[in-house]
């Protein structure tokens, strides 16, 4: 039995309900609320899979009243001040699921939260390994051009990097940079983000007589008398130059190595995330005027064209495009696309969402998810 508040004028209550006085209706949410003032007489309790809010607007609730509010939904529910409220506590405003407590308000626009359990938990330790698209490789048109560089290579720590159970973290997995068509230069690759660490894309190999291109690594660039691009410090390494060498280029610069004049690309960096390890993030290769062409970089770097197109870079590597050279019109390879590596405990279980291609698979006890293509959100519960 629940007393039927609010009272009104002339009622009687019964003794049961006398004794059950200080027991309230529940008033069930389903989505996000905005309280009212009869809110007072009820138990606010949300139920909902997602994120919610329960907002406090000014100047509906007087000095004394307070409002219950508890979740009982897997998404975490946020106590939320409106424009011209304050909310003070001493605990978290947000209410993981089972958590509760209370407002008491002290005046029109002024409040405190009493949190009686269900602050968010922040026992989930995710480690990632975070590598951008490759840039692609230049193109010429009787000439020598540049390989592209690797996409830029970042890692996250698990015991550094601690996440929200039922909270949405942002993914996006960099596509690689289209080769030059004929005289002309690559693409630069696309960034790979996770969460609020973004890696950048590789640097455009350079066509015949351009520079290499800036990016997560520097590529390489297109003939004697130019400059390679510069690595993201902490993400990649420069590209070759042509270095005053006649009929010379460069290759892209890897995640663990430089660029070089009329060499291999840049290695990358090798990983043991998913178990066992693995070279990601290799420049694309160069070569010397109409000769065979140099390889990529270990970790998925296309080689460079010898009188042919430059190799592409591989799929979910970050490795740069090569660099195509010719005495008639060639074009440079694509970048390879990035990746975002996910380790974390398996007592969780992470929902991938729409937008995003992944699998997940476990390894010495925790589990690997490894998404390849696309934008969305991950979550764990």
């Amino acid at each position: 039995m629940t007393t039927p508040f609010p009272f009104v004028s002339g009622q009687v209550l019964t003794a049961a309900q006398l004794n059950d006085i200080q027991n309230l209706p529940i008033s069930d949410k389903t989505a996000s609320y905005t309280l009212v003032a009869t809110d007072v007489f009820k138990r606010t309790i949300m139920n909902n899979a997602g994120a919610t809010t329960i907002t406090v607007d000014d100047a509906i609730f007087t000095e004394g009243d307070v409002i219950q509010i508890a979740n009982k939904g897997a998404g975490v529910t946020t106590i939320t001040a409106a424009a011209g409220v304050t909310i003070n506590t001493s605990g978290s405003l947000a209410l993981a699921q089972n958590g509760g407590g209370y407002l008491l308000c002290l005046s029109a626009s002024n409040f405190l939260f009493f949190n009686l359990g269900g602050g968010p938990a922040r026992n989930l330790e995710v480690s990632a390994l975070i590598i951008a698209g490759g840039g692609g490789g230049g193109g010429v048109n009787n000439g020598v051009a540049g390989g592209g560089g690797a996409g830029g290579y970042g890692t996250l720590n698990g015991f550094d990097n601690v996440l929200l159970v039922s909270t949405n973290y942002t993914v996006t997995v960099g596509a690689g940079g289209a080769g030059g068509v004929g005289n002309a230069n690559g693409a630069k690759g696309n960034d790979s983000v996770f969460n609020l660490t973004t890696v950048e894309g590789g640097g455009y190999g350079g066509a015949q007589g351009a520079a290499g291109g800036n990016g997560g690594s520097g590529a390489g660039a297109g003939w004697t008398n130019a400059t390679g691009g510069t690595g993201t410090v902490g993400q990649g390494n420069n590209g070759g130059g042509g270095n005053g060498v006649t009929n010379a280029t460069g290759s892209g610069g890897g995640a663990g190595a430089a660029g070089v004049n009329n060499g291999a690309g840049g290695v990358g960096l090798s990983s043991t995330i998913t178990g066992s390890a693995v070279f990601r993030a290799g420049g694309g290769g160069a070569t010397l005027y109409s000769t065979t062409g140099y390889a990529g970089g270990n970790g998925g770097g296309g080689a460079g064209g010898g009188a042919a197109n430059g190799t592409n870079g591989t799929a979910n590597t970050g490795g740069g495009g090569g660099g195509s050279t010719g005495t008639t019109t060639f074009n440079g390879g694509t970048g390879g696309s990035g990746v975002v590596i996910l380790r974390y405990p398996s007592n969780y279980t992470i929902t991938i969402g729409v937008g995003l291609a992944g699998t997940t698979a476990t390894v010495s006890g925790d589990k690997v998810t490894t998404i390849t293509a696309g934008t969305g959100n991950v979550s764990w519960a």
